[in-house]
């Protein structure tokens, strides 16, 4: 067909557009406006028995020193085209600190948390204040505090990372700096000075600052299983607080706002009774949401139901949630505790996170 002169002028257009750097949009807006959002990252399952041996191995392997800073494996979700994030918002890896080894002190712009798995006898460095590491507590460091972790125990500790890395690099935001080569405290408290200031539930110090990051920077494991034991003892007694039958759920908060202990990350922990299961919703607990999460198993097992789809899962299990995937947590016989972090507070604070009208 012989080509008429309009359509010779609409060619000679976009070839002048594309000269000058320029896109029509009616040519790419159904990539740029989907009717729902359309996420790179895939759901994805990472196997601790298939991760743990991998870390060990780093372990004998690569030094921790300057360089690589840290021995921190990522989570690579396989639809974020090689780059080393669990979602297009959220970095996710596990961290091995051999025994008697020290990471060296850094800070950065990001902000970020460890969740321990496995292991005590670390204390992590914050600003100059010891913080010790065990089994199934959360410590936070937020943006650009100076942090480093010295091992003092003859054995291993592994723990989950997590970060706002893709976010920050996304906003072109990042700034990294180097600390001292030398562990700067080797002090090794029971409690850090951050924990004996806000660790009082319900009590605020008047004379300190309220910061907009959590300035509690350790939240231990046994405060956190009392918590959800008893919502569900309360629960089983006909009191309301639990999120639903057999399932309870804690947040970690700013004792001094009630809000977000970080400003970009959400952390939660959920316990699900034997046999137990979870509302439809990428919250474990509610409708489909925009923003993106990963769920570590903590203890126990049971099944994730990712858009429909079944995976067991166990102990040390990591899951990739990307935005706008429904998904469900079942337990198995023995209960299932599963900590979990996201995103929402950055979709939430821009009004993203359900918009009304919006396709469930």
């Amino acid at each position: 067909m012989t080509a008429t002169g309009s359509d010779v002028a609409l060619r000679r257009l976009y070839d002048d557009l594309a000269a000058e750097s320029l896109m029509p949009l009616w040519t790419v807006r159904g990539d740029l406006m989907p009717a729902a959002p359309q996420p790179a990252a895939v759901p994805h399952v990472w196997r601790w028995a298939d991760v743990h041996p991998l870390a060990r191995r780093a372990g004998d392997l690569v030094p921790v020193g300057r360089g690589g800073e840290r021995r921190a494996i990522a989570y690579a979700n396989p639809g974020c085209k090689g780059e080393p994030y669990a979602t297009p918002t959220l970095w996710a890896a596990v961290q091995y600190l051999g025994p008697r080894e020290v990471a060296p002190a850094h800070r950065h712009t990001q902000s970020a948390f460890r969740f321990v798995l496995e292991g005590e006898g670390t204390w992590t460095v914050v600003d100059g204040d010891p913080v010790a590491m065990r089994r199934g507590d959360l410590l936070l460091t937020a943006g650009w505090r100076w942090h480093e972790h010295h091992n003092t125990a003859d054995a291993p500790m592994a723990w989950l990372d997590g970060l706002d890395i893709p976010l920050v690099g996304a906003l072109d935001a990042g700034f990294f700096q180097y600390g001292p080569d030398e562990l700067t405290d080797r002090s090794t408290p029971e409690l850090s000075r951050n924990e004996r200031l806000w660790g009082h539930p319900g009590l605020r110090p008047v004379g300190a600052e309220v910061p907009r990051t959590s300035p509690l920077m350790a939240y231990r494991w046994a405060h956190t299983d009392a918590a959800l034991a008893a919502q569900l003892e309360l629960a089983d007694a006909g009191h309301p607080g639990a999120v639903g039958p057999g399932h309870a759920a804690v947040r970690f908060t700013n004792p001094a706002t009630g809000g977000d202990a970080l400003v970009t990350l959400r952390m939660e922990l959920h316990r699900l009774a034997a046999g137990a299961s979870s509302a439809p919703g990428s919250d474990g607990a509610g409708a489909r949401r925009v923003g993106s999460s990963v769920w570590q198993v903590f203890a126990g097992d049971g099944t994730v139901h990712l858009d429909g789809e079944p995976m067991a899962v166990g102990p040390g299990d990591v899951v990739a949630v990307p935005s706008w995937c429904p998904l469900r947590l079942a337990a198995g016989g023995g209960g299932l505790d599963v900590f979990t972090f996201s995103d929402a507070p950055v979709y939430e604070a821009l009004a993203l996170a359900a918009p009304e009208g919006a396709p469930s």
